[in-house]
């Protein structure tokens, strides 16, 4: 049964401020888990800082976020706002059928300027400005879909959509269905998903998990800029509904762009998960900025403790890649899945059934385990909003105490056999001729043993 990391409970611990002085215990040996041998290593190892130099991670030059098309030694860069810009305007050109709808999205070029200068190039007849009714301009991008349009359907935030929830998943989702394969509904819905800054438990919401059950839509989180023009794209090219849920404080960061994915013809296929690090000993699994502080985690652990962590950028929440995470769990033996949204019915419990319920849960050496936000309305107060979602340290924390708890697991699971495989021993030296009454009886360490009756 997977448990669940409680943030309330963890957060008076974390080091958020100024790091522990406490002696960290080493980890590092010929065994990345050798000395974890015990709750005191995870107890009395502190959490560094996190490295503001990784610049893989889109973070670069001590911390400063690169602009568009700024170089950082690495090759071009581009941050993933200029990546959904130029996939919608590659689109655009390329098919004269794909229109812009939503509020704000031509004169004030959206409400975060993803939409910029789509309408000074496409005109106002496919760059369209709408009043505030998603429930009206959402009826709008879908009734476009059935007659054969493209539409590119923006929300100011995925919060505001739940007033168009019915034509998102009642017309967008289910028309094909119904139709008999008849009525495609090629739209996609687009904006920020999950928590932000300081807007209050009404405007942060993930709803990956919210529209990653409906059968009929395709749900995407993407991660870099790369992941973003991939998708976006591939969304825009899909016959299918596809809700595309983006991070606003992921708009402003640059990420390294080779060649091929700066290209007019770049796709990435929908439902395929992407291994952004590769790693022995733990597997975990996370999706839009919950990458970010994966990664750091896992470089946190690498350089500490010789700890190698596989982490998995999830991008497609629907359909889910779950092969290429059995896979994973196959080789290192250990899962555990980080997401913003709440952790009741949550993108990580769904990963969790399903590799519970395949060939994988054998490779298992520990129960899997879930990060998630906590289970509480968003605060507005900075102070509490901070300790309402998972980050950096947390999850360095959460994977420590995995692997320490997994390792006091194991070794009293031998204790274990080796005193069942003793008691069963002493019972087979009782064994005499088969003929003499004897009762058969059946152990967990030698099954159908026979003894004396009684004995």
């Amino acid at each position: 049964m997977a448990s669940r990391t409680n943030l309330t409970r963890l957060a008076s611990a974390l080091p958020r401020r100024s790091l522990s002085t406490t002696t960290p215990v080493s980890l590092s040996s010929s065994s990345p888990l050798s000395k974890l041998t015990g709750r005191n290593a995870l107890l009395t190892t502190p959490v560094a800082k996190v490295p503001r130099t990784a610049s893989k991670w889109g973070l670069v030059n001590g911390g400063r976020r690169l602009a568009s098309g700024e170089a950082s030694g690495e090759g071009s860069t581009m941050t993933v706002r200029d990546a959904l810009n130029s996939a919608m305007a590659e689109e655009m050109d390329r098919d004269k059928t794909v229109f812009v709808i939503g509020e704000e999205v031509a004169r004030y070029n959206g409400a975060y300027k993803v939409t910029k200068g789509l309408l000074d190039r496409f005109g106002e007849d496919r760059v369209i400005d709408t009043p505030i009714t998603e429930s009206g301009f959402t009826g709008l991008a879908v009734g476009a879909a059935l007659a054969g349009l493209k539409p590119v359907c923006e929300f100011m935030t995925w919060n505001f959509a739940m007033q168009a929830i019915d034509q998102i998943i009642n017309s967008g989702g289910k028309t094909y269905y119904m139709s008999g394969g008849n009525v495609p509904c090629p739209v996609v819905f687009r904006g920020p998903n999950g928590a932000a800054a300081g807007v209050g438990a009404q405007h942060s919401q993930d709803f990956a998990a919210w529209y990653g059950s409906i059968p009929g839509l395709k749900v995407i989180s993407p991660w870099s800029a790369a992941d973003c023009r991939g998708l976006l794209k591939a969304a825009i090219r899909d016959p299918n509904p596809v809700c595309f849920l983006e991070n606003e404080l992921l708009y402003g960061v640059s990420f390294p762009m080779t060649q091929e994915e700066l290209g007019e013809d770049f796709l990435l296929p929908i439902g395929k998960a992407k291994v952004e690090k590769e790693g022995t000993d733990l597997t975990i699994v996370a999706h839009s900025k919950m990458v970010t502080h994966s990664l750091e985690a896992a470089e946190i652990l690498e350089k500490e403790d010789g700890i190698k962590v596989e982490v998995i950028n999830l991008r497609s929440i629907r359909p889910l890649d779950i092969e290429t995470i059995m896979t994973s769990v196959k080789k290192t033996n250990h899962l555990v899945t980080c997401e913003g949204g709440f952790p009741a019915f949550g993108v990580g419990s769904e990963i969790i059934a399903q590799v519970c319920e395949s060939s994988a849960f054998d490779y298992l050496d520990a129960p899997p385990e879930r990060i998630t936000g906590a289970d509480v309305p968003t605060p507005y107060a900075e102070s509490l909003e901070g300790l309402a979602f998972p980050d950096t340290p947390l999850i360095v924390k959460t994977l420590k105490r995995h692997l320490c708890e997994s390792l006091i697991a194991s070794r009293s699971r031998i204790r274990t056999r080796l005193q069942i495989c003793s008691f069963a021993l002493r019972l087979n030296r009782q064994a005499i001729d088969p003929h003499d009454g004897l009762a058969h009886v059946s152990l967990f360490a030698l099954f159908g043993t026979f003894t004396k009756t009684g004995s």
